[in-house]
């Protein structure tokens, strides 16, 4: 019998066969330098492997009763393209009525869809990964715009570092990760890290 929530092992498991969890010398926007990089669309190509994913996410907030007594008038959002296929998936399993992504367009995070206010139900916010958590704070004040409240957040892969909570609503996540971070490229190589990775420098 496969668990409906996934162990943060098997999590990773599919992450490293898909080459969604990679190694090397990467550079992130932040200018900061790390030895691991996260690129989950690719995990996502599969449709199993997005089913075992999206399922285990749904599965953590159904338990919360304060969420499932609300579906399925729920809308699943995602802060970006990047998690689109995520809250798809997490939407079928939780049989939620709406679903919704927001875009950057002139640095300001909002809809592309035409919303009125009270068009958005109360709102899981769902992400493929947490790193900052700037993209779900935006998100979240998008929402309350709208007159709608947040009632879940979720991500598939969380970084240790990141908040654990957004205005008093806990953040649920499949595992959590400890990526260490350095300024520059030569803090990165006198890492351990550093000293295990592949030589592929890339900059996303």
């Amino acid at each position: 019998m496969i668990d409906l929530v996934p162990s943060s092992e098997s999590v990773m498991e599919i992450l490293k066969k898909t080459g969604a969890y990679r190694k090397g010398h990467f550079v992130y926007p932040s200018g900061k330098h790390a030895s691991h990089y996260f690129q989950m669309p690719l995990a996502f190509r599969y449709y199993d492997n997005a089913r075992i994913l999206s399922v285990g996410l749904s599965r953590l907030f159904r338990m919360e009763k304060a969420i499932s007594s609300r579906l399925p008038r729920v809308s699943i959002i995602s802060p970006s393209p990047g998690g689109i296929m995520v809250a798809f998936g997490v939407r079928e399993a939780l049989s939620a009525d709406q679903i919704y992504w927001a875009e950057v367009e002139d640095g300001k995070r909002q809809f592309r869809q035409y919303i009125a206010e009270g068009d958005v139900y109360p709102a899981i916010i769902v992400d493929d990964i947490l790193r900052t958590g700037r993209a779900i704070e935006d998100t979240i004040k998008l929402v309350n715009d709208f007159g709608t409240e947040v009632i879940g957040i979720g991500t598939i892969v969380k970084f240790e570092d990141a908040p654990n909570e957004f205005n008093g609503i806990p953040v649920k996540s499949l595992t959590t990760y400890d990526v260490n971070f350095y300024e520059d490229e030569s803090e990165w190589r006198t890492s351990r890290s550093a000293s295990e990775a592949e030589e592929e420098k890339v900059r996303f």
